[in-house]
C-alpha cells in the first residue's frame, strides 16, 4: 500500500515538476525500490542435498560472491553416496570407492585432491583374472579358457568403439543401439557362464546395469578413462573417500575441531515440496513443517529420488522435464563385506580379485580380498548389481551370508569357517538415494539429457546424472555442481542488475 501511495504522489507531482529534475528524482526512486526488493530476499539460494554436487555448487557460488545460501540435507552428514562406515574395526566405503584415471590428457579433480590430502589408496591390478576364475561347481578355469573369454570381450569392446564412432559421425542424428546389440552384430554374444561372467565384469561392473539396457554411443569409448587415464585406485583410509568432500567444503564452510558446524548447513531436513508458483521466489517445504524461501533452488538428489516422487513440485514440472527424469537410469551397485576368523584364500601379488561363474548372471561373481588395503583384517568383499542387488536388499542378511558361503565353499572347499560379520548396504531401499549411480539407457537422446539438466524457471538441477560424459562418477557430480552454480549466478546477476534505461523511459 505504501508503494502505491508513493506512486500516486509522484503522479500528482509530475505535472508540477519541470525538465530534468523530475526525471532525475523518479529514476533515483526506482533504483531505490529495486535495491530494496533485492536486499529483502534471503537467502539467495537453497541447495537441496549436500553430496558432492551440492557441495561443489555452493563452493562456486561462494567464490563468485554469493554467500547467502543454505543447504537442506535429509541426513545428518554431508557426502551423499560417498559414505564410509565402520565394519569389523575398519572404515569401509559403502558408496564411491575408486579413484579413476591417472596419466590421461586431463587431471581428475578427485585424484588431485586425494593426492593433496594424502588419502590412502591402492592401485587395483586387474591383470590376473586368467588365474583366478572359478566354475559354478568348483575348480578353476584354465588360463586358456579365461583368456579366450577375455579376448571375446576385448573384441566386443573394439567393435563397439568402431560402431560408436560411426554413429557419432552422423551429424544431426541421435542414432544409438544397446551394448548387447553391438555384441550380436560382432557375432560375439556371451552364452556360457564364463563368457557371461567376463561380460558382467566388463560392463555391469562399470555401469551397474546389463548391456541389454545400456547405450553403446554414450558408454563406449569410456569417457572416464579416455579423459583421465585407465588406472584405478581403491580408497582405504580411516578418513574415508568423503574426506575429499570435506576438503572442498572446508574452503568456504566453518568447521570446529574438524567438525562441520556452519549454520548454513541444516541437517535432517527432508524436502517434500518445491513451490515455484510465485514468480521470482521459490518456497521449499520439509516433512517436519519447515518452510524456506529463496530466489533460486538447486536440486542435487539422485535421479532415482526425482523419479520416486519424494519431492513434489508446484506447479507440476512440465512434461518434457518429467519425461527426461523418468527415462534416465539409476543403477544399483552393492558391495557386500564379510569378516572371517582367519584367511583361507590366496594372498599376495596377483590374488586381489577372483571371479565366480554361475549360470545366473552376476550371482556373487566379483570378489576382492582386502589384505593389501586392510592388513590382517580377514575381510572379503563381493559385488552384486541391478536385480541381484534388489534381491539381496530384500532378504535377511543371514540368507545372503549363507548364499555367499555356499559360493565360497564351492571355490575353496567345505572346511572353511563361516563369516562372523556381514555388511550389506541398501542403497536401493533408502528413499534418500534409490540406487548408487546413473547409467545412460539405450535410446536416450542428447536432447532429453539437455532437458534432464535444464532449469525450470528458478528451479535448477544438478548431480552426477546431469553430466553428459562423466555421469555415474564423483567427478561428474563435481563438474555438474559447478555448472549449476554458474547458471544460478547468471540468474542472480540478472535480478540484481535492472535495465535502468528501460525504467527511465517507462516513467517518462
Amino acid at each position: 500500500m505504501l508503494y502505491i501511495l508513493h506512486i500516486e504522489k509522484y503522479n500528482l507531482e509530475k505535472k508540477k515538476m519541470k525538465g530534468e529534475a523530475m526525471k532525475f528524482h523518479l529514476l533515483i526512486f526506482m533504483v531505490f525500490l529495486v535495491t530494496l526488493a533485492s536486499a529483502a530476499s534471503s537467502p539467495s539460494v537453497i541447495i537441496v542435498g549436500a553430496g558432492m554436487s551440492g557441495i561443489s555448487a555452493a563452493k562456486d557460488l561462494h567464490d563468485q560472491g554469493v554467500k547467502d545460501f543454505i543447504f537442506l540435507e535429509a541426513t545428518d552428514r554431508i557426502g551423499g553416496r560417498i559414505h564410509k562406515t565402520e565394519f569389523a574395526g575398519h572404515a569401509v566405503e559403502m558408496g564411491a570407492n575408486w579413484l579413476h584415471g591417472v596419466g590421461g590428457p586431463r587431471k581428475n579433480p578427485m585424484y588431485e585432491i586425494a593426492k593433496e590430502i594424502k588419502l590412502r589408496s591402492f592401485y587395483s591390478d586387474w591383470n590376473n583374472i586368467s588365474y583366478n576364475s572359478y566354475k559354478q561347481e568348483g575348480g578353476r578355469y584354465s588360463k586358456e579358457e579365461v583368456d579366450a573369454a577375455l579376448d571375446m570381450a576385448e573384441s566386443n569392446e573394439d567393435y563397439a568403439e568402431e560402431l560408436s564412432e560411426r554413429l557419432s559421425a552422423k551429424k544431426g542424428k541421435d542414432d544409438d543401439m544397446s551394448l548387447l546389440a553391438a555384441e550380436r552384430l560382432n557375432h560375439r554374444e556371451p552364452k556360457t557362464p564364463l563368457e557371461k561372467m567376463i561380460d558382467f565384469y566388463s560392463f555391469d561392473g562399470e555401469q551397474a546395469e546389463s548391456p541389454r539396457v545400456t547405450s553403446l554411443k554414450h558408454i563406449i569409448p569410456r569417457p572416464e578413462y579416455t579423459l583421465f587415464g585407465e588406472n584405478d585406485y581403491f580408497v582405504a583410509d580411516s578418513r574415508g573417500f568423503e574426506s575429499i568432500v570435506h576438503h572442498i567444503a572446508k574452503t568456504y564452510l566453518t568447521y570446529t575441531n574438524d567438525t562441520l558446524n556452519d549454520p548454513r548447513v541444516i541437517f535432517n531436513q527432508v524436502v517434500k515440496e518445491v513451490d515455484y508458483s510465485n514468480s521470482g521466489i521459490v518456497t521449499v517445504k520439509t516433512e517436519d513443517g519447515n518452510e524456506y524461501t529463496a530466489q533460486a533452488v538447486i536440486l542435487s538428489p539422485s535421479v532415482g529420488v526425482l523419479q520416486s516422487g519424494l519431492i513434489s513440485f508446484k506447479p507440476e514440472l512440465p512434461f518434457w522435464k518429467r519425461r527426461a527424469i523418468a527415462e534416465f537410469s539409476l543403477g544399483i551397485y552393492t558391495k557386500i563385506f564379510l569378516k572371517f576368523p582367519k584367511k583361507f584364500w590366496p594372498t599376495g601379488k596377483g590374488t586381489e580379485f577372483f571371479f565366480y561363474a554361475h549360470e545366473r548372471r552376476g550371482y556373487y561373481a566379483f570378489w576382492q580380498q582386502l589384505e593389501m588395503e586392510y592388513p590382517g583384517s580377514n575381510i572379503l568383499m563381493v559385488t552384486v548389481t541391478d536385480d541381484e542387488s534388489k534381491r539381496v536388499e530384500a532378504q535377511p542378511d543371514e540368507k545372503t551370508k549363507a548364499e555367499a558361503m555356499e559360493v565360497l565353499r564351492k571355490i575353496f572347499g567345505d572346511d572353511i569357517p563361516d563369516a562372523t560379520e556381514i555388511l550389506i548396504p541398501r542403497w536401493y531401499s533408502d528413499r534418500f538415494y534409490k540406487g548408487t549411480f546413473s547409467n545412460w539407457p539405450v535410446g536416450y537422446t542428447i536432447k532429453k539429457h539437455n532437458n534432464l539438466k535444464a532449469p525450470v524457471e528458478n528451479v535448477f538441477f544438478t548431480g552426477e546424472h546431469t553430466h553428459a560424459q562423466l555421469f555415474g562418477y564423483a567427478d561428474g557430480a563435481y563438474y555438474a555442481g559447478k555448472r549449476a552454480a554458474n547458471d544460478v549466478n547468471k540468474l542472480l546477476k540478472k535480478k540484481k542488475s535492472p535495465n535502468l534505461r528501460s525504467l527511465y523511459y517507462w516513467w517518462m
